[in-house]
């Protein structure tokens, strides 16, 4: 069992979170960035990457459209919040670009190869010398797995510094599990640890990145996941010593234990991330847990909707809260707002972006309200 002294040192760690966030984007969001898909394969009707200034009182207004972009799918920010990068998805490239500091557009830097298909996901290092990029798929020779790319002083992207294909034992779902399929990459609180959740494999694996850039696996720290779960996002609670990953395949959240002195990953619970009576097809998509630690919400494709979880102080256990329709079809990501009042919801298939606010001592989600009709969105950053 979790010790409680674990999480109940949250109460030291959430101030300083929340004063680094307020440092680096400001206590309300002044920008949103939101990535589309573009493509026709994808039945997209997205144009390319979308910058709108949120007023004061909470409206967006599109102030710029960097076009002709192909799946601008997926965004980070530079550790310093002055870059943005985009990954391709469908395709084997991520660009990078400069963000003015007094409007907050985009500019174009570079783009490059991530050495392999259909990247999904990305996110500097903590030294911001490194992008870390997971590429989703095998095609054209190219092996899925996860790559390093240099961070230039200018914020400009460099050729990969390492790829490392993935192998291993796929799971039995014949359709979405022919090969490995890491979907994200993500650094644990520390920075010492990347945590991939790797869709086709039904596992978790951990890796490291040393100075030159060069990953290295950590074979102990490897946790194998329900068989075709397919682990899609993983959110650490702010304490570092809890993740929860949302598996797409069968609509489930699993809560695991995470050691950050060894990297290691364990399961220890296993919920539903629809209601008991929704008895169609629906797919995880997003999963996040609030700065406090004390929710964790997660997104269905198909149910079309955003769940909420109690979390147990002393366990880390979940307990439903409730569900909330998504107010659009396929809500494949959603933010929560940098000042935590809110959560933004992503309908890649409605078409519009939509705002939720967040109770703060229930964790319930209610006064659903458009704030932006958009094509395809896919994914929203706040700056």
């Amino acid at each position: 069992m979790l010790q409680t002294a674990g999480l109940t040192g949250l109460a030291a760690i959430a101030p300083k979170l929340g004063a680094r966030m307020r440092t680096m984007q400001g206590h309300t969001a002044r920008f949103a960035y939101v990535g589309c898909r573009t493509s026709r394969e994808r039945n997209a009707k997205g144009d390319g990457i979308t910058v709108y200034r949120i007023a004061a009182d909470g409206a967006w207004t599109k102030i710029q459209l960097v076009d002709k972009l192909v799946n601008p799918s997926f965004l980070a920010f530079d550790r310093t919040g002055h870059f943005l990068y985009t990954a391709h998805g469908d395709g084997t490239e991520a660009s990078a670009f400069r963000i003015d500091p007094t409007n907050g557009t985009l500019q174009f830097l570079n783009r490059v190869a991530t050495g392999g298909c259909n990247p999904v996901h990305l996110t500097p290092d903590p030294t911001n010398r490194f992008l870390i990029v997971a590429n989703h798929i095998d095609r054209d020779g190219l092996k899925s797995g996860i790559a390093s790319l240099p961070i230039g002083s200018d914020g400009a992207l460099g050729m990969p510094a390492d790829v490392v294909p993935f192998a291993g034992q796929i799971g039995p779902h014949r359709i979405e599990q022919p090969f490995p399929k890491p979907h994200q990459v993500e650094f644990d609180h520390s920075g010492r640890f990347i945590v991939v959740p790797d869709k086709g494999c039904d596992r978790v694996v951990v890796y490291t990145l040393d100075p030159a850039g060069k990953l290295h696996a950590v074979p102990a720290a490897t946790a194998p996941a329900r068989e075709t779960s397919g682990p899609r996002h993983i959110a650490f609670h702010p304490s570092n010593r809890l993740a929860y990953i949302i598996n797409e395949l069968d609509s489930t959240i699993c809560a695991y234990h995470f050691d950050p002195a060894s990297g290691d990953v364990r399961p220890f619970q296993i919920v539903s991330a629809l209601p008991d009576d929704f008895t169609a097809n629906s797919r995880g998509s997003e999963i996040a847990v609030s700065a406090d630690g004390r929710f964790v919400y997660a997104s269905n494709r198909g149910h079309d909707s955003i769940a909420a979880f109690a979390v147990d102080p002393a366990t880390g256990r979940l307990s439903p809260v409730g569900w909330v329709p998504s107010n659009g079809k396929t809500p494949r990501f959603f933010a929560i707002a940098p000042d935590g009042e809110a959560l933004f919801v992503a309908n890649e298939e409605g078409h519009m972006i939509v705002r939720y606010a967040i109770d703060a001592r229930s964790g319930r989600l209610s006064e659903p309200k458009m704030v932006a009709e958009t094509g395809s969105p896919t994914c929203i950053l706040f700056a």
